[in-house]
């Protein structure tokens, strides 16, 4: 009784704050409103954010709230309950998302002017906040994953932001903003949260899922299939490098999802993967053209790098998650680590790798839309892609202290849960049928 009204508490509290910030700093950009530009506005940008109308924002939002809702909810013993969490984390997350982003991106004469753009930029802030809460499923108790949330706005944005405004870093896909701050973020949370005792008692979640129904992740696959390419081209409003983008993550994900076939039943005993083994090799396959999507990977240069990312999911289950576990203390029960983290390096490596080959006899017209510093003859390619490669060690640097101050933060007394054995399970805030768990 005391957690619920705990979460209750929090979430009244939260909301109120967010609905007071709302009032007094948010209000719809001109730039997507009809009618005249009010003069002291710098509209410039309309027909810019008119590219990020509804059908394109509606994409982003469904594979945000569905995939990343139902990647979580196959897990046999807090499933359902996180399932539950992850639509409170992004109903929660969007809002505080469009205010902390508001501040760095849409802030103009002491308000912030949000639209479809600024929306999506929310999303992509929200799906890193849900990566994280996949490496701590079954470590924390709502009142700590929001506030996890809270913080964790907090940082990406800000890594974001050096990468992209200050640093004029290519991450159209965000590889390194979402898939790799969010997997290290959470990993690092985790590892702060390490309790030997209770660690000795449960075994990870992902262990029960041979014996539940795929329902979750056949449904979960399907909508990353139909969805995720718009996720990889949502910030590239211009049509020429958007079907750069959109073609590039199609043909990664054929490949690394031939590539689970290739490798699973090598490693496991069993003829066929598993739609959950499925399942990581597609968002595998799709990470790794974050950075690289809207880049000239070529169709054959995509479908290497997917195939590739297919290899490193089954590989990383296999072998690196039991060192994870032994050697570093770390729990990773949905293996964010190898589905997310592992192909966003990989991501990372190759747009730097491809941005040496960016040239304006390759690129054309295209090169001032990818890395408009270069086409305008303010960096070479050189520099640009040294500014690309010492992207990945900030951004595992931010994500190392942010996960380690936000799980020293988490591990207050006052935060954590009592002494209960079943904690980690649905059955202490969800009703389930316990002949199912």
């Amino acid at each position: 009784a005391a957690s619920r009204l705990r979460l209750s508490g929090l979430c009244f509290l939260i909301q109120i704050l967010n609905i007071l910030l709302f009032a007094v700093f948010v209000r719809y950009s001109p730039e997507s409103s009809p009618g005249q530009c009010p003069p002291q506005l710098n509209c410039s940008q309309r027909n810019q954010d008119s590219g990020f109308q509804q059908p394109r924002f509606q994409d982003v939002h469904i594979r945000v709230l569905l995939s990343f809702g139902l990647l979580v909810a196959f897990l046999g013993r807090y499933g359902p309950g996180s399932a539950a969490i992850s639509i409170l984390i992004i109903a929660f997350a969007i809002q505080w998302a469009v205010l902390i982003q508001g501040f760095f991106y849409f802030f103009r004469n002491g308000k912030i002017y949000t639209g479809a753009q600024s929306m999506v930029s929310a999303d992509f802030c929200t799906a890193a906040v849900l990566i994280s809460t996949g490496a701590v499923l079954g470590r924390v108790n709502p009142v700590q994953m929001l506030l996890l949330a809270l913080l964790e706005v907090i940082l990406c944005t800000l890594n974001e932001y050096i990468l992209l405004s200050l640093m004029g870093v290519s991450d159209s896909g965000r590889s390194l903003t979402v898939h790799t701050f969010g997997a290290y973020f959470g990993l690092m949370v985790s590892r702060v949260l390490y309790q030997p005792h209770k660690d000795k008692r449960k075994r990870e979640g992902r262990q029960d899922v041979r014996h539940q129904m795929d329902v979750f992740a056949v449904v979960g696959t399907i909508y990353l299939w139909i969805f995720w390419p718009s996720f990889t081209s949502a910030t590239t409003v211009h049509d020429n490098a958007e079907n750069w983008a959109v073609l590039n993550t199609y043909f990664s994900l054929v490949a690394s999802t031939v590539a689970t076939f290739i490798l699973s039943p090598v490693l496991y005993e069993e003829s066929i993967p598993r739609m959950v083994q499925i399942q990581d090799a597609t968002l595998a396959g799709l990470a790794v053209m974050g950075m690289a999507g809207e880049m000239l990977v070529t169709p054959f240069g995509a479908l290497i790098a997917g195939f590739l990312a297919g290899l490193i999911s089954p590989l990383g289950f296999r072998f690196f998650t039991p060192v994870l576990h032994s050697r570093l203390k770390i729990q990773d029960p949905c293996g964010v680590h190898n589905i997310h983290g592992l192909p966003g390096i990989l991501g990372a490596l190759l747009g730097t790798l491809l941005t040496l080959l960016a040239t304006a006899d390759t690129y054309g017209d295209r090169l001032e839309l990818v890395f408009p510093l270069l086409a305008q003859g303010s960096r070479t390619v050189t520099d640009q892609a040294f500014i690309q490669l010492s992207a990945l060690p900030l951004t595992l640097l931010l994500a190392t202290l942010g996960g380690c101050l936000t799980g020293a933060v988490l591990k207050t007394k006052a935060l954590r849960c009592p002494p209960d054995a079943q904690y980690l399970e649905d059955t202490v805030l969800w009703e389930v049928k316990l002949g199912n768990c």
